[in-house]
C-alpha cells in the first residue's frame, strides 16, 4: 500500500507577501515608469510560468523553490519565517473566519463557497430571505479570501437606486483607474483590470433592483450589462450577490447558493458570548425545551432576529433569555419573517424609550450609498430636542439593542431597518425638520472639497432637500461656494464635480432643480456651471448657448431699478465670469479675435468694479490671444508683467488653469526656457490635486515645447500620457489637440502609419464638436 502523497506546497506569510509586493512596486516605479508589469513580464523576469508567479503574489499554493526565485529575482533572500505550508494558511484562514464571536455557524457555508471557487464559479448568488446573514457571510468570505474588494450597495429603496454608470466611475477610480465618458468604454476598462487582477466584488441587497417577474427593472437594465462583465470566463474575479429575490434574466448564467438559517448551536455559542443566561423552559405541551431553543425556532433561526432578541434581553431582562421567553412567546409565530421583528423591536422601543425610538426613525433620513456612513455628529444632529449631556446615552440605548451599526465612530441602519425606520419618519411630524437638519449637517460638516469623497459627501446635503421637494434648497447645495486649493479660491460644488469627472452626475442634478430657482443671480451661476459641464463634455455650442443666457439675465436685471450696491457687483462678476468663459471656448475653436473681444470686455469691467483676480484671469488668457494673433510686442510685455507678478514678487494667485496660458504664451514666443519652468511649477502644484485634466493639458503642454525642440522621443511619451489621461476622463475638445500633437511627433520620427491614424481621429473628434478650422489645421499638418 502506497503512502498518502505528502502536500509539500508553500504560501506566502503575511509579512513575506507584503515584503515582495512592496520591493516588486519598487521595481516597477524604477524601471517601468511606475506601470504595473504585465504577468508575461513576471515570468521572463523570474524564468517562471506567468501564472505560478501570480500563485505567489496571490497568496496561493507553490513550491518553495518558485517562491524562492520569485524573492531573488526582486534582490530579497527567502527565509523561513517568510513562507508556511499551504494546509497550515487554510486552517489559519479558517480559525480566523471563525474568531469573530458575532460570526458563528457558517463552517459549512465557507467551505460551500470555497468549493464553488475551485470550480471556477465567478458569480455566486447568495440568496435567503432577508436577516439570514447572506452580507454577513459575503463579506467575512471576501475579506477572507482577498483582504479588501470592492462593494456595489444597491439603495434600500427602488427610487434611489443609483446608476450603475457612477457606480462602475467610482470603482474604477477606487482600483486607480480613470472611467471614460461613454458607459461602455468604462465597462471594457473595468473587464480589462478584472482580466489582469484577482479582485473580489460585493453586489448586496440586489432585490430593489428588480421587478415581479425577477428582471432588472427597466430604469436599471445595465446592471445586466456589468453581470456579464462579472460572468465573463476570463476575468479573474469572485463576485458574490446578495438577495432575497431570484435573479431570473435568461441572458447571464449564474450560480445560486441557499443559505440556511443559523442552527440552534450557533445561537447557542452567540448567546454565551454575550454572557446570556438560557436555562431549560417548560412548553405549553408539557414537555422541556431551552428557552434559547424556543426562540430559535420562533424565528427559524434567523442570525439578525438572534442579534436583535439578545440585546434586548441584555437590556431589557437583565440578561435572562427565559424571562424574555416567558414574556413573548405568545406575541411570536415560528414562521414571522424578519421584517415582523423590525416592527415588534421598533414598536417595543417606541414604549420603553421614546428619545431612542425617535432617533433610530430619523436615522432612516440618512441614505448610506455613495456615503455609506454617519459620523457621530450627524447623529448628534438629530437630537436637537435632546438636551446635549444625554446625546450618547440616547445613542448608546440603540447600540445595546443592535438597531444602529457602529464601527470606528461612524454609524449606519442595516438595511430592514432603515426601511422601517424611514417609513415611519415619513408619516411623522419630523418627517421634513430631519431632512433639513441632516442636511445643514452635511453642509457645515464639509469645510473644503479637494476630493471625490468630500463632494460626495457635501453633495448628501442635495439629496435631502430633494426628497422632501425643497428643490430651491437642493439648488443652493451645488451653488455652495467651498475652498478649493487648487482652485486658490471659492468655487461653487457644481464646479468641483466638473473638476472631480462627475460631469453627468452634475448635470442630471442640476436639470432637476434649474427650474426651481427663483433668484436671478442664482440661476445665472447654474447656467454658467452648466456651460462649463458641457464645455467639459465636448458640446461647445451648448457652452456658449448657456454662458449667452448667463448675458441675458444680468442684462435684464441691471435694468430694474431696485438693485442694491452688493447685488450688482455680484452680477458683474457673473457677467465677467461668463465673459472669461466664453472667451476660452472660444479660443479652444480658434476663433481668437472674438475672444480678444470678450477678454477685452471683461478686463475693462473687472478693472471699473475692482475685481483684481477676475482681472488677472482675463489677463493670463488675453497674453496667449495676443501671441496667437501675432501681436508680439504687446504679448511679451505683457507675458513679462504677469511672470514677475505671479512668480517673482508672489502676487495675486490663480487657479493651474489660467497659469498654463502663460506657458503657452512663452512657447508661442520662442522661450522655452520660461514656459517649461512654468509647466513644472504647475505640475508640482498639481501632485496631490484630482485634477486629471490639468495634469493632461501640462504634459501635452510641455511635450509641445520638446517637439519644437526636435526632442521626439520625450515629446511622445509625454504626449502618450496625456492622452491616456484625456481618455480616462473624458474630454473630447483636448484629445483631440493632444492627439494632433502625437501626429505631428510621428512624422517627424517617420511613423507614418501613427502618424495618419493620430490625425485622423483628431480630425473626428474636432469634426463631431463643430471645430473647422482646428480639423483645417490638422489637415494642413497632414500635407507637410
Amino acid at each position: 500500500m502506497n503512502a498518502p502523497r505528502r502536500n509539500r506546497a508553500r504560501v506566502l506569510t503575511p509579512e513575506g507577501l507584503k515584503q515582495l509586493r512592496e520591493r516588486l512596486r519598487s521595481r516597477e516605479n524604477e524601471e517601468n515608469s511606475g506601470f504595473k508589469y504585465t504577468l508575461e513580464r513576471l515570468g521572463e523576469l523570474t524564468g517562471l510560468d506567468p501564472e505560478t508567479v501570480k500563485n505567489v503574489l496571490d497568496g496561493k499554493g507553490s513550491d518553495k523553490s518558485s517562491i524562492a526565485r520569485c524573492f531573488e529575482t526582486f534582490g530579497l533572500i527567502l527565509t523561513d519565517n517568510d513562507h508556511m505550508p499551504a494546509a497550515q494558511a487554510t486552517a489559519a484562514q479558517a480559525v480566523a473566519a471563525q474568531a469573530d464571536p458575532n460570526f458563528v455557524g457558517r463552517e459549512s457555508a465557507i467551505a460551500d463557497l470555497t468549493a464553488l471557487v475551485s470550480r471556477k464559479v465567478n458569480v455566486i448568488v447568495i440568496q435567503a430571505r432577508g436577516g439570514v446573514g447572506k452580507t454577513t457571510l459575503a463579506r467575512k468570505y471576501l475579506q477572507q479570501e482577498f483582504g479588501s474588494y470592492l462593494e456595489f450597495p444597491i439603495a434600500k429603496e427602488t427610487k434611489d437606486i443609483a446608476s450603475i454608470e457612477g457606480l462602475i466611475e467610482e470603482k474604477l477610480r477606487q482600483l486607480g483607474e480613470e472611467p471614460g465618458r461613454e458607459f461602455f468604454v468604462s465597462l471594457d476598462r473595468l473587464k480589462r483590470k478584472l482580466q489582469s487582477d484577482r479582485i473580489g466584488i460585493l453586489i448586496d441587497n440586489l432585490e430593489p433592483a428588480l421587478d415581479s417577474t425577477g428582471k432588472f427593472i427597466e430604469a436599471h437594465r445595465r446592471y445586466l450589462e456589468l453581470l456579464r462583465v462579472l460572468n465573463d470566463p476570463t476575468v479573474q474575479s469572485l463576485t458574490l450577490i446578495t438577495t432575497r429575490e431570484r435573479l431570473r434574466e435568461p441572458a447571464i448564467t449564474v450560480h445560486y447558493y441557499g443559505l440556511k438559517s443559523l442552527d440552534v448551536q450557533a445561537w447557542s455559542q452567540f448567546f454565551q458570548s454575550r454572557n446570556i443566561s438560557a436555562p431549560p423552559s417548560t412548553t405549553t405541551d408539557g414537555g422541556e425545551q431551552s428557552a434559547l431553543a424556543a426562540l430559535h425556532n420562533a424565528y427559524g433561526g434567523n442570525a439578525k432576529a438572534m442579534d436583535l432578541i439578545s440585546g434586548v434581553i441584555l437590556e431589557d431582562f437583565s440578561g435572562q433569555t427565559e424571562a424574555y421567553w416567558q414574556a413573548n412567546q405568545n406575541d411570536l409565530l415560528v414562521e414571522r419573517d424578519l421584517e415582523d421583528l423590525v416592527t415588534n423591536q421598533f414598536n417595543r422601543l417606541q414604549q420603553l424609550d421614546s428619545d431612542a425610538y425617535n432617533l433610530l426613525c430619523r436615522m432612516g433620513c440618512y441614505r448610506y450609498q455613495d456615503v455609506p456612513t454617519v459620523p457621530i455628529e450627524g447623529v448628534f444632529c438629530l437630537l436637537w430636542d435632546i438636551p446635549e449631556n444625554r446625546h450618547r446615552r440616547v445613542i448608546k440605548s440603540l447600540q445595546d439593542r443592535s438597531l444602529i451599526d457602529c464601527e470606528n465612530g461612524e454609524f449606519w441602519l442595516h438595511p430592514v431597518i432603515r426601511a422601517e425606520a424611514i417609513a415611519r419618519l415619513r408619516i411623522s411630524e419630523t418627517w421634513e425638520i430631519t431632512s433639513r437638519e441632516a442636511a445643514r449637517f452635511w453642509t457645515e460638516g464639509t469645510i473644503t472639497v479637494e476630493t471625490l469623497e468630500d463632494a460626495l459627501r457635501a453633495f448628501e446635503a442635495y439629496h435631502h432637500y430633494f426628497q422632501i421637494n425643497e428643490l430651491e434648497a437642493a439648488a443652493e447645495v451645488i451653488l455652495k461656494r467651498r475652498t478649493v486649493k487648487e482652485a486658490r479660491g471659492n468655487i461653487c460644488l457644481g464646479d468641483s464635480f466638473y473638476r472631480l469627472g462627475l460631469l453627468q452626475q452634475a448635470l442630471i442634478s442640476i436639470n432637476q432643480v434649474i427650474n426651481a430657482i427663483s433668484s436671478k443671480l442664482s440661476l445665472a451661476t447654474m447656467y454658467i456651471t452648466l456651460g462649463d459641464i458641457h464645455w467639459g463634455l465636448g458640446d461647445i455650442q451648448r457652452g456658449f448657448e448657456f454662458q449667452e443666457k448667463v448675458e441675458t439675465i444680468i442684462t435684464e436685471y441691471l435694468k430694474s431699478s431696485h438693485v442694491n450696491e452688493k447685488d450688482l457687483w455680484r452680477a458683474e462678476r457673473l457677467n465677467i465670469y461668463s465673459l472669461i468663459a466664453r472667451s476660452i471656448y472660444n479660443i479652444d475653436i480658434e476663433q481668437l479675435e472674438d475672444a480678444q473681444y470678450l477678454l477685452d470686455k471683461a478686463i475693462n469691467l473687472s478693472k471699473k468694479y475692482g475685481f483684481e483676480r477676475s482681472t488677472k484671469k482675463a489677463l493670463f488668457c488675453l497674453v496667449f490671444v495676443k501671441t496667437s494673433l501675432n501681436l508680439t510686442h504687446d504679448a511679451h510685455i505683457l507675458a513679462e508683467e504677469l511672470y514677475r507678478d505671479y512668480f517673482v514678487e508672489s502676487g495675486t494667485k490663480i487657479s493651474t488653469f489660467y497659469m498654463s496660458f502663460l506657458a503657452l504664451a512663452y512657447k508661442k514666443l520662442g522661450n522655452h526656457q520660461k514656459a517649461l519652468e512654468i509647466y513644472q511649477k504647475i505640475m508640482l502644484e498639481l501632485e496631490e490635486s484630482h485634477y486629471s485634466q490639468a495634469k493632461a493639458r501640462t504634459l501635452c503642454g510641455m511635450s509641445e515645447i520638446y517637439y519644437e525642440q526636435k526632442a521626439f522621443s520625450k515629446s511622445c511619451l509625454l504626449n502618450l500620457e496625456a492622452i491616456k489621461l484625456l481618455n480616462e476622463v473624458g474630454a473630447k475638445l483636448y484629445l483631440a489637440k493632444a492627439l494632433h500633437q502625437s501626429g505631428l511627433t510621428y512624422q517627424a520620427i517617420g511613423e507614418t502609419d501613427k502618424s495618419g491614424e493620430s490625425f485622423q481621429e483628431a480630425i473626428r473628434l474636432f469634426s463631431e464638436m463643430d471645430a473647422p478650422k482646428q480639423v483645417e489645421r490638422v489637415r494642413r499638418s497632414m500635407q507637410n
